[in-house]
Parts: C-alpha cells; sequence; structure tokens
C-alpha cells in the first residue's frame, strides 16, 4: 500500500481509488508517508479529510438509531424472561447473559455491515444453536463439564462476533486488528456508561428515599435489567459513530498499564521462585497464573494492536517483549504444573482444556515474541506481529469450541 501510494502521489484519482480497496490501511500508511510530503498540497487535504477529528457527537442516520433502539428493546425483553415466566433468576442469567450481549452485537453488525445471506448462516445458526445447548445441559453447580461451558462458551460468542465484525472475510487481517482495537475501546465505553447508570441509580434513590419510598427491590427487578442490553449496545453503537471518543484513551492506558504490568508481572515470578510457591499442588495458585496469564496475553494482544496504529514507539515493542517474555515463563510453569496434576490425579474436563488452551498461548507467545524480538533488532515487522496475532484467532475459536460442544459428552457431563 506505502509504495502505491508513493507511486500515485500526484494522482488524486487513484489515491482515491487505492483508499476505497482498504480504507484502514491507506490510512495507516498515509500517516506514515505524510510527514515527508506535507508540501503537497493534495496530500494536505488528504490528512485533513483522514484526521479531522469532530467535536460534535454524531448520531447516525434515523434508521441507525432505530435499529439500535430495537436492538435495545429485544435485548431488554430477553432479559426479562424470569420477570415473565417466573423460572430461576440465577441459573438463567448464569447461563444467557453473555449469549444475550453477543447475540445483539453480531446482529448489529450483520445489520450494519449487510454482510450477505449466505455468509450470516453460519454465525446465525451457531447462535441460535448456542442458545439451545446452553439452556439444556445441567446448572453449573451440579456438573463440572457444564461450568466449563459455561466458561467457554462467553468465548466462542465472542468469535461469532469478530466473524461478522470483520464482514464475514477470515482473510482480511486488517479488520481482525480493529476487532482487536474495538473490544479494548467498547470495555473502556461500557466501563463510563455503567458508572454513569450507577451514578443515575444513587441519584434516583436518594430522590425517593427524601419520600420515603423504596424503590430498589422493583428499580434492580424491573428497570436496571435492560442495562443488560442496552449498556453494550449503545456503546458500540457510540463508537461506529464517534471513534474519536476512545481512541486517545486507549493508547495511553496501553502505555500506562505495558510497563507497570511489565514491572509487576517480573516482581511476582522472582517472589515465586524466591518462595518456592509454585503451582503444582495447589489448585487455586493454578487457577490464578492461568488468570493472570490470560490477562497479560490481551494486554500484549491488545498493545500490539496499539502500537501498530504507526511504526513508532520502540520503547513500547521493548517493553511488549520483555512482557511476552516473561508471560511464556508463566506458561510453562503453568504448562508443567497441569502436565504434573494430570499425570498425578488423571484426566479431567477441567485439566484437559486448561492443558489445551496453554499449550495455545505458548505457541502462540513464542510467534508474538520472536515477530517483536525482530522488530526491536530494528527490521520493520509491526505488520508481521500484527499477522501473527491475527493468525491464532481462527485457532482459538475451534478449540473452545471442542470444549463447549465436544469435551462434556465425552465425560457425559460429570
Amino acid at each position: 500500500m506505502k509504495n502505491n501510494i508513493l507511486a500515485h502521489i500526484d494522482n488524486p484519482a487513484q489515491l482515491e481509488k487505492l483508499y476505497r480497496e482498504n480504507n484502514n490501511e491507506f490510512r495507516k500508511q498515509f500517516n506514515e508517508i505524510y510527514p515527508n510530503h506535507k508540501d503537497k498540497i493534495g496530500l494536505q487535504v488528504w490528512n485533513e479529510r483522514l484526521n479531522f477529528e469532530s467535536e460534535k457527537i454524531a448520531l447516525g442516520s434515523k434508521n441507525e438509531i432505530l435499529a439500535v433502539m430495537v436492538f435495545i428493546l429485544i435485548g431488554g425483553l430477553v432479559a426479562n424472561i424470569p420477570n415473565i415466566t417466573g423460572i430461576n433468576e440465577e441459573s438463567f442469567f448464569s447461563k444467557n447473559v453473555a449469549l444475550l450481549v453477543f447475540s445483539i452485537l453480531s446482529a448489529y453488525f450483520i445489520w450494519r455491515q449487510k454482510i450477505n445471506l449466505n455468509k450470516i448462516l453460519a454465525p446465525v445458526i451457531a447462535i441460535v444453536i448456542s442458545a439451545i445447548y446452553i439452556n439444556l445441559i445441567p446448572d453449573y453447580n451440579k456438573s463440572n463439564s457444564a461450568m466449563l461451558v459455561g466458561i467457554h462458551l462467553p468465548l466462542f460468542l465472542w468469535s461469532i462476533l469478530g466473524y461478522v465484525y470483520i464482514g464475514a472475510s477470515l482473510k482480511n487481517n486488517t479488520k481482525k486488528i480493529e476487532f482487536l482495537k474495538f473490544n479494548g475501546d467498547l470495555i473502556i465505553m461500557c466501563a463510563i456508561l455503567f458508572l454513569s447508570c450507577m451514578v443515575f441509580t444513587l441519584i434516583t434513590f436518594g430522590l425517593f428515599e427524601l419520600i420515603n419510598i423504596k424503590i430498589e427491590e422493583f428499580y434492580f427487578r424491573y428497570f436496571a435489567i435492560w442495562w443488560i442490553a442496552a449498556v453494550p449496545m449503545s456503546a458500540t453503537y457510540l463508537l461506529q459513530n464517534n471513534p474519536q471518543l476512545i481512541n486517545k484513551v486507549s493508547p495511553i492506558i496501553a502505555k500506562i498499564f505495558t510497563p507497570l504490568v511489565f514491572i509487576n508481572l517480573l516482581v511476582y515470578l522472582i517472589v515465586v521462585i524466591y518462595t518456592s510457591k509454585y503451582p503444582y499442588n495447589d489448585r487455586n495458585l493454578l487457577l490464578v497464573f492461568n488468570v493472570l496469564l490470560i490477562g497479560v496475553m490481551a494486554l500484549i494482544l491488545f498493545s500490539v494492536a496499539e502500537a501498530g496504529k504507526s511504526n513508532k514507539g520502540l520503547f513500547t515493542l521493548y517493553i511488549l517483549f520483555g512482557l511476552s517474555i516473561l508471560t511464556i515463563i508463566i506458561n510453562s510453569i503453568a504448562l508443567s504444573a497441569i502436565s504434573f496434576r494430570i499425570l498425578q490425579y488423571g484426566m479431567t474436563p477441567n485439566r484437559i482444556a486448561v492443558l489445551g488452551g496453554n499449550i495455545l498461548i505458548f505457541i502462540h507467545l513464542l510467534m508474538v515474541s520472536y515477530k517483536l524480538f525482530k522488530t526491536v533488532r530494528g527490521k520493520p515487522e509491526i505488520d508481521a506481529v500484527e499477522t501473527s496475532i491475527t493468525l491464532f484467532l481462527p485457532i482459538y475459536s475451534i478449540w473452545t469450541a471442542i470444549i463447549v460442544f465436544i469435551l462434556p459428552f465425552i465425560f457425559n457431563y460429570k
């Protein structure tokens, strides 16, 4: 893309064609080229077009607003099923919250992306099967296999959301990286909206308290329950129409927390080695290790996605490389621990799931670390780092599908 832009730098029609072919990649490469060609009027116009940030909040078209309201309404009605039918609330929400959130977001992107019918059949069927399946399995407190399904089904549904977000085009690596960035932005926006809802709730409670009316139970049962669908849907809608709302916050958070996590992880590993507190015989410690591993892996993927906006930020890349090495060490300890527990106590669904997940993460980390190593050594490999990240996303999806739909049946839901 960069060479094509440079070759047609004085050809507005060809630049427009390149932009329409892949606008995200065009924007990225243009921002690298522009500082050395600021004297060209045509490129100055393109710079304003690509990087101008309006202070106004865009609300989208009337059709989009209506569609979002419909999705929120449907989500809210589904969330009210326990109130309507009287079924057990705890069992319903523990199984269906993730299904509800990812389903409405997937439906929104299917509608927004105008994906062809033949390409949406697979994700729609997968969501319908997931909805039926999760509500037919035993309650989580009665089966470890069912609990395993409950933990991994949101990951499977997340992969379906990613599939429809990228327009059902599995070869589009740029859109895959964009999806990772979107997830980081979505978490931040959801947190902001959730805190705003909590402030509104406290004000509401305070006002009714002044007139000696207790509305807490009624409020949470019939009103706050709509947040389950409204918060993520509203956050997604705002981000799609106003990317400038968060696009400066996410990189700052990544730059601040990446070195902090690196220091924290380094100290933690030193303490683990010094105290010999290895997770070989402590199941809870092994669980902490794996949660830590997944969290740090997610941070690495998101931070690399942010670093990929430009081939700058060498210090950040060094930190990410160091963080990936530390995470490989943690993963090695976790792998040895789960292997020890399998040899010592035998196979269980949980141990198989943890072992398989750790092996995949370990291989993925090796790939990402190798590409980061080449980048910090001076070779422009940031695109290769991004490719190594996106390459493994479908593999994670396949593994979660195996855990959700196959593994429990092998162990007969014990």
